[in-house]
């Protein structure tokens, strides 16, 4: 099996582009594999909260082979996580679908894949890798998502902040985008999902200039996401809304999250 899932797809050190579209191969940029694993989701049609699940797959998995990360490859992996994330969230994709998308991806241009003697390595390798995952984080892939404390959160700021005022501005959706957006990084598995859904909101409502009444943003006492959660401190908090805004940054050089 290690020598199916190790080093399947080789990329040269090179960066490059195709047209304006990310070259897997040849690109050097940070966090390469998690936008590999959203681009593909978006194109076998997966819920966002399946390719948020895919995404804390795979970052459980490096998390866990931390001293051996860079044996495994990164594609691979985010291809089978996607494959399990479908099946666990009850939004399943063809195995054949998923290897076509992201061969597709890693290959511009290329015709779907024969039934020829790649395809079936390409198969049994996203099938073994599945049972790697699935070992290494011991069987539990049991995840509390920030979303279900989000919409919560959402449904009391409608009433505290007025429908005018909600319905004037686009919170709901920007705070989504920041949250779906956190996925491409590793850094989600160090926060609880309420605070991670508070600090979306946060980000959006500053966005846009918004100020929840009878609240002040200058005594920590009186925030308003006290209200909702009573251990988030205000250095949390702010930590926390770098390490989102910092998805956005532009990383120079050769720094990845993982194969450093």
């Amino acid at each position: 099996m290690k020598d199916v899932v190790i080093d399947l797809h080789a990329r040269e050190s090179n960066k490059g582009s195709r047209n304006g579209v990310t070259d897997y191969r040849k690109s050097q940029a940070a966090g390469l594999p998690a936008r590999f694993l959203f681009e593909c989701s978006i194109k076998l049609n997966q819920k966002p909260l399946t390719s948020a699940m895919a995404a804390i797959i795979f970052h459980r998995f490096y998390k866990e082979v931390e001293t051996n990360k860079t044996i495994y490859d990164e594609f691979l992996i985010a291809a089978s996580a996607l494959y399990l994330a479908g099946k666990l969230k009850d939004d399943p994709v063809k195995i054949r679908d998923v290897i076509n998308v992201t061969h597709n991806t890693l290959n511009r241009g290329t015709a779907p894949l024969e039934l020829d003697d790649e395809y079936w390595t390409l198969r049994d390798a996203i099938v073994q890798a599945e049972l790697l995952i699935t070992r290494m984080l011991k069987f539990d892939l049991s995840t509390v998502h920030p979303h279900k404390y989000m919409l919560h959160y959402m449904k009391s700021l409608q009433g505290w902040l007025g429908m005018a005022m909600w319905n004037s501005t686009p919170i709901a959706k920007t705070a989504a985008a920041f949250l779906q957006d956190f996925h491409h990084s590793p850094d989600i598995l160090n926060y609880k999902p309420s605070h991670i859904a508070i600090c979306c909101l946060s980000l959006a409502m500053q966005t846009y200039g918004i100020q929840v009444p009878l609240t002040n943003e200058s005594n920590e006492t009186t925030y308003w996401y006290n209200a909702f959660v009573s251990d988030l401190p205000k250095v949390q908090h702010w930590e926390l809304c770098d390490k989102i805004l910092k998805i956005y940054e532009t990383t120079r050089g050769d720094t990845k999250f993982y194969n450093n």
